[in-house]
């Protein structure tokens, strides 16, 4: 089970008010400054971005010292925020994927994230374009090979603790570690160490939701300086880093990138969530050889213990075979028994009912069976499938679209397994200027809806040399 989120936060010190009072440029100011900060991106060759808790308050996660972000609520001696929604339905917002907009226009070269909740990769960052500096509550990794998990569920542990699993890799199979930090843990080189080469590298490091504050993340930007780069810092709060930087915007993130994206006419890409689960099918002949027992299950790739989070329930069905019963697995695993004539085909009809967070109700798969389980493997190109699914899924804006990326068979016990991609969430976004000088954008066309919070780590952490 899951630590609670009051619970991840017990260790929170009390931190003072610094920072906690909010500050907003005039409209004509704003419209202004977003200008010179697209005039700059625009005529940027290193691009570096530097995040904080504030581009992730739109997607339902609280900041910190903002009039309603944890510390703040905690000194008042106000009840934290209720979450609407699970935290791993989280959807990435505006900035999130202006950013991927950006990268895939080649002007944004680096990502340096303060926080954990894993919005950045999950909008489409790619990983060697990330620094993650105090971890990512979805993401396990071996600290034996090194290779990272990255989980459609909430790891259950932080400050790098063994979880649960195991690595994958046959030749390995170390137990696997949670990568978020703990107060006292110091900030992993591997992430720390192309930050501070990309910062300065960078021409213009632009600072997003951040009070840069919390050493020594907060003084990553200023290596930029060194070589001539200008720091620009978006935020809601004055920062202790605003003398040095050459611009700064008080504003919301959202308004401010959704404003700088339209004057370099370049177009935010939409969210498209895309879920994997596996089918698997194991028979056996009974007996006498005139019935085949079999078991369907519905599971995680995640591995054998793990749930499904985005799948509430599963209804099974067949197709012109009345005689057979119907049966709605609600509990997880998601299994079911059955005795059927050997040689008889006929298919089995899943409808898949989604969780809470997740952009429509269900979609139905349809699994053709007979007795003669295939021999053959299938290892599709998962890049292209999911690139097809997301262009399938921007075109026509609703989730449920599936496809099946890989299939393996296995002699003993008897089984086929495969492995499906889905869409479950689409998030769409339009800017634009109104003539009356106010930033204004038409609401998200969300097929989904705004989720919920966790622990963005940050406070004073250890540096390694």
């Amino acid at each position: 089970m899951s630590l609670g989120y009051a619970e991840k936060l017990s260790f929170i010190e009390d931190v003072g008010n610094v920072g906690m009072t909010e500050f907003f440029d005039p409209p004509k100011v704003l419209l202004e400054k977003i200008e010179q900060l697209a005039k700059l991106i625009e005529k940027s060759k290193h691009l570096v971005v530097f995040t904080g808790a504030g581009i992730s308050t739109s997607c339902g996660i609280p900041d910190f010292r903002g009039p309603k972000g944890i510390w703040t609520l905690q000194r008042e001696g106000k009840p934290l925020p209720e979450a609407s929604l699970p935290f791993h339905r989280a959807m990435p917002g505006v900035t999130h994927m202006a950013m991927v907009g950006l990268e895939k226009a080649g002007i944004l070269k680096f990502v340096i994230s303060q926080n954990v909740d894993g919005l950045h990769l999950r909008s489409g960052i790619p990983r060697e374009k990330l620094s993650e500096l105090h971890g990512n509550s979805f993401m396990e990794a071996c600290p034996s090979c090194g290779i990272e998990y990255f989980r459609d569920f909430e790891v259950e542990t932080i400050g790098l603790k063994e979880t649960s699993r195991r690595c994958s890799d046959a030749k390995c199979g170390a137990k696997l570690k949670d990568t978020v930090l703990d107060w006292e843990d110091a900030l992993p080189p591997k992430e720390m160490n192309p930050a501070e080469k990309h910062c300065r590298m960078a021409d213009v490091v632009l600072c997003l939701g951040t009070s840069l504050q919390i050493t020594p993340a907060c003084n990553l930007p200023l290596k930029s300086l060194r070589g001539g780069g200008k720091i620009v810092i978006v935020n809601l709060q004055k920062t202790p880093k605003d003398k040095k930087a050459s611009l700064v915007i008080h504003g919301f993130v959202d308004k401010v990138i959704a404003g700088v994206m339209d004057s370099l006419n370049l177009r935010i890409p939409p969210y498209i969530r895309i879920d994997l689960f596996q089918i698997i099918v194991t028979q056996s002949l009974s007996a006498d050889k005139k019935f085949v027992n079999w078991t369907l299950r519905v599971a995680s790739v995640h591995g054998p213990n793990a749930a499904v989070p985005f799948i509430k329930s599963v209804e099974v069905s067949f197709s012109e075979m009345q005689k057979y019963k119907t049966a709605s697995l609600d509990k997880q695993p998601f299994q079911l028994k059955r005795r059927t004539i050997t040689n008889e085909a006929f298919d089995i009809m899943l409808k898949l009912n989604f969780s809470d967070g997740c952009g429509c109700p269900g979609t139905q798969i349809n699994i053709p069976f007979d007795f003669k389980i295939s021999t053959k493997c299938l290892n599709l190109d998962k890049d292209a499938i999911f690139q097809k699914l997301k262009d399938t899924a921007a075109q026509d804006p609703r989730c449920g679209q599936n496809a099946v990326i890989e299939k393996q068979v296995i002699s003993s016990p008897k089984s086929e397994v495969t492995v499906h991609a889905i869409v479950t969430n689409i998030k769409t976004f339009e800017s634009h200027f109104q003539s009356n000088g106010d930033l204004k954008w038409p609401k998200d066309s969300v097929n989904g809806t705004e989720t919920s919070r966790k622990r963005s780590n940050s406070r004073k952490r250890k540096s390694r040399p």
